[in-house]
């Protein structure tokens, strides 16, 4: 998902203009903010942002897996025993591993139907 990196945003509109869905609009402090429901990911706003303003979500992960640390940290307090702690990070663990397969097997059923589509 496309992000904007509000510090070399200069409100110029140029990715707002030419987002081919409106998805796109200028917040508050006339920076640009993408709606991530509308987004069609056609990296349209990348391409046009003179700024190089429009940002990967590959750049994210860090800050990700950081939040995602500080969250369990934050869970781990309500836990009182090291036997509690440790099931409760092993449910995590379990949690995040659904979630890997999940984006495992959504990405072989994308290749697959992209490879569907240079057959047709």
């Amino acid at each position: 998902m496309p992000w904007i990196n509000e510090d070399l945003c200069v409100s110029c509109g140029v990715c707002v203009d030419d987002c081919p869905v409106g998805a796109i609009v200028l917040n508050e402090d006339q920076k640009a903010l993408i709606n991530e429901d509308d987004c069609i990911r056609c990296g349209q706003c990348h391409d046009v942002c003179p700024q190089d303003a429009v940002r990967h979500d590959g750049e994210r992960i860090p800050d990700e897996v950081a939040a995602n640390i500080e969250k369990a940290k934050s869970l781990l307090q309500h836990y009182s025993s090291p036997d509690q702690r440790q099931l409760f990070l092993e449910r995590m663990v379990r949690y995040f591993k659904k979630e890997q397969k999940v984006a495992d097997l959504t990405v072989d059923r994308l290749t697959a139907m992209k490879a569907d589509l240079g057959n047709d």
